[in-house]
């Protein structure tokens, strides 16, 4: 996974170690170094501002030359985004789950959020299935009440895994679908409540409206941002737009199996402040991994 950026990564560090740097050097270096990352699905704003890094650690610091340069840059780059990662946090779930029925005995209701076609309501179906592996009751919400289609699937697959689903008719207010399920969740004292949501994208607007008005019915305790690993740009601009009008709290790439790119993981936690939390990873109900951020990281900037 992520091959392309980590060879972008890589490329700049050598760079600087091969050779005397000139003004003009530099500036080359840096401008290669800006193309690699878009190239890679980094975000613009963001590449920008990691070249600008990469650019200000090499200029304002005086290197040995008989030292290795690579290290200003590798250390200069390392500092820069473990902050950044370190500010997004980290998150477990299963410990969250576990706190909140301990204190409360209520469930943990985990919100779902997305445009339709990156794997949203498969990632419902593999979350809750990662939870029972973890000792946890799980009930299942169908709050995508557009997409034709969409109670069935998850039906069908909460009816693999043992899930109580939890359903309206179609054209429902999703809302409304979300309090019965906390309601049912309560009643059979279920740990976590997961809820589906729609996500129309040729609607906005109204799909923002949507999913503000579930979230102050429903109050969730977390709101997960599914976005297909693949779409790169796509999936940063996507994470931006609902992070700003209803919020979220972690991410989940989906796909991340077949991503040598990489770029989604690095821009939405830099331009969003929001740790991924977990990959998809393959079709399975079990390929959804915890994210690690250290490895990931470390995979980078130690190519």
């Amino acid at each position: 996974m992520f091959d392309r950026l980590k060879q972008a990564f890589s490329a700049v560090t050598s760079a600087v170690r091969e050779r005397q740097l000139s003004d003009k050097d530099l500036d080359d270096i840096v401008f290669n170094f800006q193309i690699a990352l878009i190239e890679s699905d980094v975000a613009q704003s963001v590449a920008e501002a990691l070249t600008n890094e990469v650019q200000k650690s090499v200029t304002g610091t005086k290197v040995d030359r008989s030292a290795d340069p690579s290290e200003v840059v590798g250390e200069r780059l390392t500092a820069v985004l473990e902050a950044a990662f370190a500010k997004a946090g980290s998150v477990d779930l299963v410990a969250n789950i576990r706190d909140k029925a301990k204190s409360t005995g209520e469930p943990y209701v985990v919100l779902f959020l997305g445009i339709n076609g990156t794997g949203k309501t498969t990632t419902v179906a593999k979350l809750g299935s990662y939870l029972q592996k973890n000792g946890l009751s799980v009930v299942c919400a169908a709050g995508d009440t557009h997409r034709p289609g969409a109670i069935e699937q998850l039906t069908e697959h909460a009816g693999r895994l043992q899930l109580r689903v939890i359903s309206q008719r179609y054209g429902a207010d999703p809302a409304a679908v979300g309090r019965d399920g906390v309601l049912y969740a309560k009643a059979h004292h279920a740990d976590c409540l997961l809820i589906d949501t729609a996500g129309r994208m040729q609607t906005n607007q109204n799909l923002m409206e949507e999913m503000a008005k579930i979230v102050r019915v429903v109050k969730p305790d977390f709101r997960v941002f599914v976005a297909d690993a693949l779409t790169g740009n796509d999936a940063v601009s996507q994470a931006e737009l609902f992070n700003q009008h209803v919020g979220f709290d972690g991410a989940v790439l989906t796909k991340a199996d077949a991503d040598v790119r990489g770029g989604a993981a690095l821009s939405i936690v830099y331009s969003t402040g929001k740790p991924v939390i977990f990959l998809g990873v393959g079709q399975g109900y079990g390929d959804l991994v915890p994210f690690d951020s250290k490895k990931f990281l470390d995979s980078l900037l130690k190519a």
